[in-house]
This record gives C-alpha cells, structure tokens and sequence, in this order.
C-alpha cells in the first residue's frame, strides 16, 4: 500500500489569506488520477474544509519535516511508502506520481523524486523505513534517486495570489444540477 500526504499547514503569509480553499482540491483531485491508494491532508495554520482525510499538526511551525511526520503518522500501518506532494502545486501530474512510484518499486530506494529540467521538486516518495529519520526542514538535503518528469511540466509553488492559474479563477460550468 502506497499513501500520500499534502502538506497544507503552512500560515500562507506571502499570500494573504489561506491560499488552501483555493488551491487544495485541484491538487486533491489530480492526487486522486494517480495510483496511490490513501491520501492524508495535513493542516496547521488553517482549518480548510476538504474532500479528504485531514490531520492537524500542531508544530507544523516548525518546518516542512515536522508537518510531513504527522502525515505520515496519520497513514494505515500496512503503508509502506508515501508520495508526498504540496497542497499548493496546482500544476502537479498524476503521471509524475506513477513516475515516482514506478522507480521506487524498480529501485527499492528510500526516497524517489522528480525533477523537472534537472531541478529535483515534487513529487518524492520515502519509504517507510526512512519515517523516523524525517528532520523538521524535510528531505530536500537527502539523497534521493532523481526521476526526469521534463514533459510533463513542474507541479507549481504559488505563493501568491497573481500566480493561481487562470483555469482556477475561471468560474464552473453550470452542472444539471445547479
């Protein structure tokens, strides 16, 4: 079993307002095209209604590491790896997810990440072996094996508002049942 966790809980500051409301669900619903098979959300800042499970991390303040332990926590005791993406990368591939996947399986390394024109981003898989070894910066400095995802284009890091996608912005088409 392969979960994923979103990070979530940061204060976004740069931001303005809590950039989740806006920005989580896309990223949810193309976590959801992919092949993992549970998905934790993880808060901190903010409580954001949302479609999936969620857990509060109440040291998400002290960095990326501290809010990726509390999701991995949250994940069924069978999991035995977890892709991790951020809840504000709007632009993520479900085909980088299976990416990921596909070389950890083929590799069996710990930690598994893509890049995109050589510069290592979301996602990355940990295995569960490494959980406990997870420092409050995260995983950035470790080594990982590195999967070239180019063609499918970098998952986003909004920060602020001006940088949302329009397709985001644009409103819904009336559904047959609204």
């Amino acid at each position: 079993m392969v979960g994923c966790v979103v990070l979530a809980a940061g204060a976004s500051s740069r931001f303005g307002s809590p950039k989740q409301r806006l920005l989580l669900e896309p990223v949810l619903a193309r976590v959801r095209r992919s092949s993992v098979d549970e998905v934790v959300v993880v808060l901190g800042a903010h409580g954001v209604e949302t479609s999936a499970h969620t857990v509060r991390c109440p040291e998400w303040e002290r960095g990326p590491g501290a809010s990726l332990r509390c999701g991995l926590q949250a994940l069924p005791a069978e999991t035995e790896a977890a892709v991790v993406v951020l809840g504000d990368g709007p632009n993520l591939a479900p085909e980088a997810i299976d990416r990921v996947l596909a070389a950890w399986r083929s590799t069996g390394a710990e930690i598994v990440a893509a890049t995109y024109g050589g510069v290592r981003l979301h996602p990355l898989l940990i295995a569960r072996a490494q959980w406990p070894a997870v420092p409050d910066e995260g995983l950035r400095t470790r080594d990982a094996v590195l999967v070239p995802c180019d063609d499918l284009g970098p998952p986003g890091d909004v920060d602020f508002a001006d940088e949302i996608p329009e397709t985001l912005m644009r409103p819904k088409p009336p559904t047959a049942e609204s």
